[in-house]
């Protein structure tokens, strides 16, 4: 009776460097250069720094990932100017207290078909059993724009 070949595991089989695509290497390394740059900074300094990084990253996104960024930031700063910006694994964030708490990641980021604007554990978006913490951003509507503000004041707590 023939036996059948022994076939590799995919454990085996598998690259070891191809574990993590391009786009999430790329983000763990500017989240690892982000926290080295941070560390010892006054909040003042944390500051000016964050909003610099903030602009500069939005700066080099393409279209239309560029305009919907601005906008978002100019709507999360309005509506929450305690919130510190910093970048956040190369996306623009808002923080509280060190923690991130919210953040936009372009679509043109891990190369998908929609942006979406995050929130993070600290966020006090708490309501029953279960609630949403992220959502996809097509468009940045008047109903949309208002449905973030409220999110972030929420989120601020």
């Amino acid at each position: 009776m023939p036996t059948k070949p022994a076939t590799k595991s995919r454990y085996q089989t598998r690259n070891a460097d191809k574990v993590w695509t391009e786009e999430e290497r790329a983000a763990m390394a500017a989240g690892a250069k982000e926290r080295k740059a941070a560390a010892g900074r006054s909040p003042a300094d944390e500051r000016a720094a964050g909003e610099l990084d903030v602009r500069t990253k939005i700066a080099s996104m393409p279209e239309p990932d560029r305009a919907m960024a601005k906008r978002v930031d100019a709507i999360v700063t309005a509506a929450a100017p305690d919130l510190v910006p910093k970048t956040y694994y190369g996306m623009p964030a808002y923080a509280k207290n060190g923690k991130v708490i919210c953040f936009f990641k372009p679509k043109s980021k891990f190369k998908v078909r929609y942006s979406t604007f995050e929130f993070q554990a600290d966020a006090s978006l708490d309501e029953g059993a279960m609630w949403p913490v992220s959502f996809a951003v097509t468009e940045l509507t008047p109903g949309v724009e208002a449905r973030i503000v409220e999110l972030v004041k929420k989120a601020v707590g």
